[in-house]
């Protein structure tokens, strides 16, 4: 969907915001691109998966939706689950070495690394050194050092290197963040995010010896927790919208439900200071999934929450009115209500069809696979570098590390020298 009012050439989005004086401009600029079907380039581009799992199936159905994308290779090193993948995807070749693939699918062009966190680096700066666009699942890895690895392989790499956290990519966030960085939301005054699902996180396994490997989220040399898996993805939300990164965490946790002998906590809470004084507190759980995974920014004018297929706005009884709520959808949460953000939804409403934008239509995984796709066939640059999917993670196993030691510990962000 495309609108009529595009800013003016050589400012930014916040700069047209101000220049107009009206947050409802905002929504007639912010017009997300929601299909990456059409691209400049004539030929599919060959994509191979490295890591059939869960996930890899779903960025599969995904990728089916791109036309001018062609899954040629799955790579696993469990026979069952490759075998599983090829029967989904005709015509793509399998394979159990991610070596073997990068050197005999002439046909591959494009690698997504979607294995278990601590294998990401070899794979992935394999994919950039065998000259692969190569898209990265977040969190990037389960070591900073690794990271640093990955981000300068990125560096020298002549192709597109996306880093795959979702919020950078996904239209809603997009749109909300236009409106924090107005006036409509103002002063910050403190931030909330949490990520509750009623999960074991442990697989069956029908080998002991399969254990360690299938089982790796519950093994402490490799796992980076709950502040790692499901945070990551939600700190680098704040990152992106502050421009800026914490200064410290500290963190608790403990097993709460899962008693089976693991050391992971499957429940934990962490909380990041900014330089300033603002304050962000995350909790993750694998025991209960009361309201999900959702973040909170408050302000002097109005609050925020972002939940990943939606916004909402929840503005001050004292905040002035800007003209654009004339079009506003609205929802009651309790005694709140909240204005959902909705792109282009001046359009939508002189159709009479502002209910129908609420939500994405496609799941966030969509709109992060089209990024890497529209960057690839257009000659782009990355949405999300390997250097934003370096600091993301460090500042995840940072909290991790707090989680586990209950302490505080310093970030120092500036030091991740690539």
């Amino acid at each position: 969907m495309h609108s009529t009012s595009e800013p003016v050439p050589g400012l930014d989005r916040r700069d047209f915001l101000l220049s107009t004086g009206a947050a409802g401009a905002a929504i007639l600029a912010l017009t997300p691109e929601w299909s990456f079907a059409s691209s400049a380039r004539a030929e599919k581009i060959g994509v191979g998966i490295v890591g059939v799992g869960r996930h890899a199936r779903a960025i599969m159905d995904e990728l089916a939706k791109f036309e001018n994308v062609r899954i040629a290779a799955l790579c696993d090193v469990v026979d069952s689950r490759l075998q599983a993948g090829l029967r989904r995807v005709q015509g793509a070749t399998g394979y159990a070495d991610y070596k073997e693939m990068l050197a005999k699918a002439t046909d591959v062009s494009a690698v997504i690394v979607a294995t278990p966190t601590h294998t990401h680096k070899d794979i992935a700066v394999a994919a950039m050194e065998s000259g692969k666009h190569t898209f990265i699942e977040a969190p990037l890895a389960h070591t900073i050092d690794d990271c640093l690895a990955i981000a300068r392989a990125a560096r020298s790499s002549t192709r597109v290197v996306h880093a795959g956290l979702y919020a950078r990519s996904n239209p809603i966030y997009k749109l909300a963040r236009t409106f924090f960085r107005s006036d409509s939301v103002r002063d910050l005054v403190m931030m909330r995010a949490q990520s509750n699902r009623k999960s074991n996180w442990r697989v069956a396994v029908a080998d002991a010896k399969d254990d360690k490997a299938l089982n790796w989220r519950l093994d402490p040399e490799v796992s980076i927790g709950l502040p790692g898996e499901f945070g990551s993805h939600q700190i680098d939300v704040f990152n992106w919208y502050l421009g800026r990164y914490p200064v410290s965490v500290s963190g608790t946790g403990s097993v709460r439900l899962h008693k089976d002998g693991r050391t992971i906590p499957d429940t934990t809470h962490a909380t990041f200071l900014f330089d300033d004084g603002a304050r962000l507190d995350w909790s993750g759980t694998l025991a209960n999934s009361y309201e999900g995974q959702y973040e909170v920014l408050y302000g002097s004018n109005a609050a925020i929450k972002l939940a990943w297929t939606a916004a909402w706005m929840f503005k001050e009884a004292d905040a002035p009115t800007q003209g654009w709520e004339v079009y506003a959808n609205r929802q009651r949460f309790h005694t709140d209500e909240g204005i959902t953000l909705i792109a282009d939804a001046t359009k939508l409403a002189s159709q009479g069809k502002l209910k129908e934008g609420v939500g994405l239509p496609n799941p966030p995984v969509y709109y992060a696979l089209g990024d890497f796709v529209d960057a690839i066939a257009n000659a782009k640059p990355a949405v999300v570098t390997a250097d934003e999917g370096l600091r993301a993670t460090a500042i995840s196993i940072w909290a991790n590390q707090a989680v586990l030691k209950g302490e505080t510990v310093k970030l120092d962000v500036e030091s991740l020298k690539v």
